[in-house]
């Protein structure tokens, strides 16, 4: 093994440990215990994947491969916006194994820091969004809003089930990677998903759900007040995407009218990363406690009084009624939810609405320079983002890509404008030559019946951590309480073990890997491509398999789309009534649970 070879580093055991271990079980190699133990005709040697580097080669070899990423000024918005993480947040978090080597925290009394930071989350989503309660975060905001479409499914009143109640619509200006998870869950559990105009649709008592975007899809502030109430007239559940930095402007879904709200907390200073992972965010009523997704961190007392933190709510049913289950979500987004909370916790109430409104502000410069411009602008109400319609997409296609510049271009042919945090003097002068216009210094447009009248964030942790200093010793005491690879070995076995190698998680804050739009056109993603075609290749080979996808964003969830792939091939072969699934006892819970959600029936055995 050469020197500063990475396996030297990373994969144990050492050499002295292989020998006394193979001299217990008297074997005299491991390529004999190989022999042993896998069979023949199963052992696949040599495999055909590439050389191993070590750290030195490995940190070059990514550096040139991200070079090959370009980093256009993205104003594409869907969802991903450039955003600010506070250098004493990167630091002290991001990039600090005391948080992300921390195991998954089942274990209460080994994760009192981060039950904390979650908390800290926690209180941000539900004084945001007007919620009573709020977990500790999902996955991401589509499967979020999937989550929430399937609580309000399996909650229909006894009446509303047995009169076949199924439909749930879906507002038209949804983002469109939220409505491709919408529709992949509903199918198989046999909700009938009807996608229009919420203006124009007359709902009735044969829809259980309805869900809107707000700000919508295309980015206009839309009041959805009476929609909900014509929706609680009918006993429609109301589930509203949102996104939390407009919420320091705009009113809280909770006070219009919501059941539940879910989004994404990306712009709490976590980077695009082509996509994340970020921490999506889900709130609910209080009535919901006992069908909300995920986890819920709750305050207690120890034994001496003092006060502890818990998991309080883990609903994850699939742990409790297996083939009865309605969830398979059995984690959280912790180390990106900890970042956001931490984000919200250094700004505070003062400085969130500061960013928010500064990022409304320059949305409102630039709106007064287009209409002097003479373009087409779709509304005129908005918080981050404007919509331009009556231009040859094509061509400004082509004038995008010769000014360094990305826009959302969307599928009824409109171009939208986001703005973010950040925003300087090149992103400016970006937009003026390209659309040749003048920005100057605009007040924000009145938001009308939408605009936020109450506070949020006023619990004392927002208000108390100005300076840096303040800061890193709040980060530094919650990180003490905590049990991670800095301290020990953790004994729990997991699927969510962090031994990754510090070299491995240098990209994720590197600019040219953190920084890039998941949206962005594939030539300006070039580095990305080929490293995840590298990655798909190697584990085809690895595994024997033909082919790889790399969708999941969790091991419960590639479960999921495993077995949707095997449905699918009992359809493809005119068997689709083969949908019965065999599933041990002594399985993990959400092998059962992802079943159910594939809409296939569970058999124990």
């Amino acid at each position: 093994m050469k020197q500063g070879s990475f396996t030297s580093r990373h994969i144990g055991p050492r050499a002295s440990q292989v020998s006394s271990m193979l001299e217990m079980i008297n074997i005299n190699s491991i390529s004999d215990l190989m022999e042993k133990t896998i069979p023949a005709n199963i052992r696949r040697n040599p495999l055909n994947i590439g050389e191993g580097m070590s750290e030195s080669e490995f940190l070059a070899h990514i550096e040139e491969l991200g070079s090959k990423n370009i980093l256009n000024h993205n104003f594409i918005g869907l969802g991903y916006y450039p955003t600010i993480t506070p250098p004493v947040i990167l630091r002290n978090v991001l990039e600090n194994p005391g948080w992300y080597t921390a195991y998954t925290p089942y274990q209460a009394e080994i994760a009192q820091g981060r039950l904390e930071a979650l908390l800290n989350f926690q209180t941000m989503v539900s004084d945001l969004t007007g919620m009573e309660i709020a977990n500790a975060s999902l996955l991401d905001e589509g499967t979020a809003a999937a989550e929430a479409m399937i609580m309000f499914y399996n909650t229909r009143s006894r009446a509303a089930a047995k009169a076949g109640v199924n439909k749930c619509f879906v507002d038209e200006d949804t983002y469109p990677q939220t409505l491709d998870v919408l529709e992949t869950r509903a199918k198989y559990l046999g909700i009938e998903l009807v996608v229009a105009d919420f203006k124009q649709t007359k709902l009735d008592d044969t829809y259980f759900a309805a869900l809107v975007q707000y700000p919508s899809g295309k980015g206009e502030v839309r009041d959805y007040q009476f929609f909900a109430e014509a929706c609680q007239n009918l006993g429609i559940k109301v589930g509203v995407a949102t996104d939390l930095m407009a919420l320091a402007l705009l009113k809280a879904p909770g006070d219009w009218g919501a059941d539940a709200v879910y989004g994404n907390s990306q712009r709490f200073g976590v980077p695009m990363g082509y996509g994340g992972p970020h921490a999506a965010v889900f709130a609910t009523k209080e009535s919901y406690k006992r069908n909300i997704p995920g986890r819920i961190i709750g305050v207690s007392q120890d034994r001496l009084g003092q006060v502890g933190y818990r998991m309080a709510l883990q609903t994850r049913e699939q742990h409790i009624r297996r083939d009865k289950a309605t969830s398979n979500i059995c984690t959280a987004q912790a180390l990106l939810a900890v970042m956001a909370s931490m984000y919200a916790v250094y700004h505070g109430q003062e400085g969130v609405k500061a960013i928010a409104q500064k990022i409304h502000q320059d949305t409102a410069s630039l709106y007064n320079a287009l209409k002097k411009g003479g373009y087409e602008l779709q509304y005129d109400q908005f918080f981050d983002t404007v919509n331009i319609t009556g231009l040859d997409s094509d061509e400004w296609r082509k004038k995008c890509d010769d000014h360094g510049v990305n826009l959302g271009f969307l599928p009824d042919g409109s171009i939208s404008i986001s703005l973010f945090e950040g925003m300087n003097e090149g992103h400016v002068a970006a937009l003026e030559k390209l659309f040749d216009i003048k920005l100057e210094e605009a007040s924000s447009i009145d938001l009308k019946e939408c605009e936020r009248t109450t506070d949020f964030m006023t619990h004392e942790v927002f208000q108390t951590y100005r300076s840096e200093t303040e800061m890193m010793r709040y980060m530094k005491r919650l990180e003490n309480k905590d049990l991670s690879l800095v301290h020990s070995m953790i004994q729990l076995g997991s699927c969510t073990m962090k031994l990754n190698a510090a070299a491995e998680l240098m990209p994720i804050t590197m600019p040219e890997w953190a920084n890039l739009h998941p949206f962005a056109s594939l030539d300006q993603a070039k580095g990305y491509q080929e490293m995840l075609e590298t990655l798909k290749k190697d584990l085809a080979e690895v595994t024997g398999f033909a082919d790889v996808s790399l969708q999941p964003n969790s091991g419960a969830q590639g479960e999921y789309t495993g077995l949707l792939v095997i449905r699918a091939y009992h359809e493809a072969r005119g068997e689709s009534h083969r949908n019965i699934c065999l599933i041990p006892s002594s399985a993990h819970g959400t092998n059962p649970a992802s079943a159910v959600m594939a809409g296939m029936k569970v058999v124990v055995v």
